[in-house]
C-alpha cells in the first residue's frame, strides 16, 4: 500500500530519516519545518497521513494538530505524533488534541510502517463512505442527514483477557463509562459472545487457548465483524506480533502496564470512530434509498427500473429467459384531482401503489415512471402469463373502490394495462417499452379497463 505523507519536524535530520525510511517502503513524502507550513501544506496538499513533531518552536505539535482537526478539509487527515516525550501524560495530551497516536523516538520502523498503513486503510474507507454518502445526497432533495454525536456513552465491549486481576481492573475502569463490559478468558470463548451489539473488543495478546492474532483475522474475514474496533494489549516485547496484528486489521494497541487515561481515550476514539461509520453507512444507505425510490408512492423510480431492466435484457443473449413488461396508468387521473383535489389524487396514487404490490409476484419489480404512469417488470415471464398478472392487478384495481381517509368518500378507479414481451424483435430497452406503451394506448383507444398485449410481429401487420 502507498501513500501520501506529511512529515513535520523542525530537525532537519529527523526529517530526513523519516523520509528515507518512507521512501524505502514506496510512500510518497512531503516535508514541512514548522507548524504554519505543515497547516499550510495540509490545506492545499491534504496528505493521507501527517507523522507530526511534538516539540517545535513557535508553535508545538499539540497546537498543530488541535488546528488541524478544527479545520474541515483536514479534520480527518490520521495524525500520528512523533516526538522523544515518552511520558503517559504527554501522550494523554496528544490523544486528547485528536492525535490518532502517539510515537516515542527512536522511531520502531516496524511499529511505524504498521501504524501508518493502518490508519491510511481506515481514512481511505472513511472518504469513500464519505463520497457515496456526498453522491447520493445531489439525487435527494431531503434535508440534510443527522451529523454525528459526540457522546460515546453507553458502549457494550467484550474484554478478551484470561488473567483475573487485570481483566478487572480494565473492566472498573470502563464500566463507568460504558453500558456493559463482557469478559471472555480464551478466544473459543469469545467466539461465542460477539453479536450486533459489541461496539469494541479489547484483546490481550497473551491467551492460553490460541492465538489472539487468528482471532483477528477471523473477526476481518466475517462480513458481520469486519468492522469491529479492535484493541489489542500486549508488553513492549511483543511488538513486531503488535505491527502484525495491526495489518491483519485490528485498529490499536496498548502497551502494559496499561494506564487508565490512555485506556479511556482510545476506547473513546473506537468507539466514535466506528459510530461515525455508522452512521456514514446508514445516511448512505437512505440516500440511495431516496435516489433510487419515489418519494410519494415508495416504489422504486424511472432511474432503478430502466437499470433493472438493461439488466435483464444484458442477460438475453447469455440465455436468459423472457421478460416481460407491463405499462399501466390511471383512467380519466385528471377527474379525480379536479373533483377531490390533489391531496386525494396523491392518496389514490399510493393506495394504487399498494395493490399493486399485492397482486404482482414477489419477484416482480414494481416502479413509478411518474405522474400516473407505472410500470412492472416480470423477469422469466412468458406473454401468456403476464397476461394473467396484468388481468388479476387490473381486476383488485376495477372491483374495490378507492376510500379517502380524509373524509370518508369513495373514488372508483380503473386502469389500462399495455403488456410486451421480448423476443419478439430487437430487444433493446426502447423498443421494448414502445411496444408495452403501444399496447397501452390501444387499451385507452379500446374503451380504457383493459389489458392489451401487442407483439411486435402485429404491430408490422
Amino acid at each position: 500500500m502507498t501513500a501520501r505523507v506529511l512529515v513535520v519536524d523542525d530537525v532537519e535530520l529527523n526529517v530526513k530519516l523519516l523520509e528515507a525510511k518512507l521512501a524505502s517502503e514506496y510512500f510518497e513524502v512531503i516535508t514541512a519545518y514548522n507548524g504554519p507550513k505543515a497547516l499550510d501544506l495540509a490545506d492545499s496538499e491534504p496528505p493521507d497521513i501527517i507523522l507530526l513533531d511534538v516539540m517545535m518552536p513557535r508553535m508545538d505539535g499539540f497546537e498543530v494538530c488541535r488546528r488541524l482537526k478544527a479545520n474541515p478539509r483536514t479534520a480527518d487527515i490520521p495524525v500520528v505524533m512523533v516526538t522523544a516525550l515518552s511520558d503517559v501524560a504527554d501522550r494523554l495530551r496528544g490523544l486528547e488534541a485528536g492525535a490518532d497516536d502517539f510515537l516515542t523516538k527512536p522511531v520502531n520502523d516496524i511499529a511505524l510502517f504498521a501504524r501508518v498503513r493502518s490508519l491510511v486503510r481506515l481514512k481511505r474507507m472513511m472518504d469513500e463512505l464519505r463520497l457515496r454518502e456526498e453522491v447520493c445526497g445531489r439525487f435527494s432533495s431531503d434535508d440534510p442527514l443527522d451529523g454525528p454525536a459526540d457522546d460515546v456513552e453507553p458502549a457494550r465491549i467484550l474484554l478478551v483477557e484470561e488473567q483475573g486481576f487485570a481483566a478487572s481492573r480494565i473492566i472498573d475502569t470502563l464500566t463507568p463509562v460504558a453500558g456493559s463490559v463482557l469478559r471472555a478468558a480464551s478466544c473459543a470463548e469469545a467466539q461465542l459472545m460477539f453479536d450486533d451489539s459489541v461496539e469494541l473488543a479489547i484483546v490481550s495478546m497473551s491467551l492460553p487457548d490460541g492465538d489472539p492474532l487468528r482471532l483477528v483475522s477471523q473477526l476481518r474475514a466475517n462480513e458481520s465483524w469486519r468492522d469491529l474496533p479492535i484493541l489489542l494489549m500486549a508488553d513492549d516485547s511483543a511488538l513486531p506480533r503488535l505491527a502484525k496484528g495491526l495489518d491483519l486489521g485490528a485498529n490499536d494497541y496498548l502497551i502494559r502496564p496499561v494506564d487508565r487515561n490512555e485506556l479511556l481515550a482510545r476506547v473513546r476514539t473506537q468507539i466514535r470512530r466506528k459510530r461515525l461509520q455508522e452512521r456514514l453507512r446508514a445516511n448512505y444507505r437512505r440516500s440511495l434509498s431516496l435516489a433510487l425510490t419515489d418519494e410519494l408512492t415508495g416504489l422504486y423510480n424511472r432511474r432503478y427500473v430502466f437499470a433493472h431492466l438493461n439488466e435483464l435484457l444484458a442477460r438475453l443473449p447469455e440465455g436468459g429467459n423472457e421478460t416481460a413488461v407491463m405499462l399501466f396508468d390511471i383512467d380519466h387521473f385528471k377527474l379525480v384531482n379536479d373533483r377531490h383535489g390533489h391531496p386525494a389524487g396523491d392518496e389514490v396514487l399510493r393506495e394504487l401503489s399498494e395493490r399493486a404490490l399485492l397482486h404482482v409476484r414477489s419477484v416482480d419489480l414494481v416502479g413509478r415512471l411518474g405522474g400516473e404512469e407505472f410500470i412492472v417488470v416480470m423477469p422469466e415471464t412468458s406473454l401468456g402469463g403476464a397476461e394473467i398478472v396484468a388481468e388479476r392487478l387490473r381486476a383488485a384495481v376495477a372491483d374495490e373502490l378507492f376510500t379517502l381517509r380524509e373524509n370518508g368518500k369513495v373514488v372508483p378507479v380503473t386502469i389500462s394495462i399495455g403488456v410486451a414481451v421480448t423476443g419478439e424483435g430487437d430487444d433493446t430497452l426502447d423498443n421494448l417499452l414502445k411496444r408495452a406503451d403501444d399496447a397501452l394506448y390501444t387499451a385507452k383507444n379500446a374503451g380504457r379497463n383493459r389489458v392489451i398485449t401487442l407483439t411486435a410481429k402485429r404491430d408490422a401487420a
